[in-house]
């Protein structure tokens, strides 16, 4: 039997370097759950988002390179009788927002976000390094 480790270790090592665990330090009990998957041509930010629409979510890359994803939802429930007096109105509101340090490696400029099924989906692509070819110089002597 293995035994169960509490640590951060879920995310990726580059994650554990750039990210740092701000990003694992809900801002409020309320935050969403988040998974970070890495793979060889991009990282993948997914954040739990039951109900949420696209308009409920805003993202943005500040001039520190920080990725910030913020959520807001405002929510009223109400129950009227039949002359319309409020039996019961209930407001909900809740609102989230994490930062991340975005890695040296990335194209942030084809970050892209998605919300479907309940999951907002961010997909930040990594540069393509092109190896470089090694090739004899010629000296010229003068």
């Amino acid at each position: 039997m293995m035994p169960a480790r509490r640590s951060q270790n879920w995310l990726p090592g580059i994650f554990n370097d750039f990210f740092g665990n701000e990003w694992v330090e809900k801002t409020n009990t309320a935050s969403p759950a988040i998974n970070i998957i890495e793979s060889d041509n991009d990282y993948k930010v997914e954040v739990a988002a039951p109900g949420m629409t696209k308009d409920d979510f805003s993202i943005k890359i500040d001039p520190e390179n920080q990725l910030i994803v913020s959520m807001e939802k405002k929510t009223e429930n109400d129950e009227k009788d039949k002359k319309g007096k409020y039996l019961r109105r209930e407001f909900s509101y809740s609102r989230f927002q994490q930062i991340m340090v975005l890695p040296e490696n990335v194209e942030k400029d084809k970050i892209d976000a998605k919300v479907e099924n309940g999951v907002l989906t961010i997909d930040i692509p990594k540069k393509v390094v092109e190896p470089e070819e090694k090739k004899m110089k010629e000296i010229a002597i003068k």
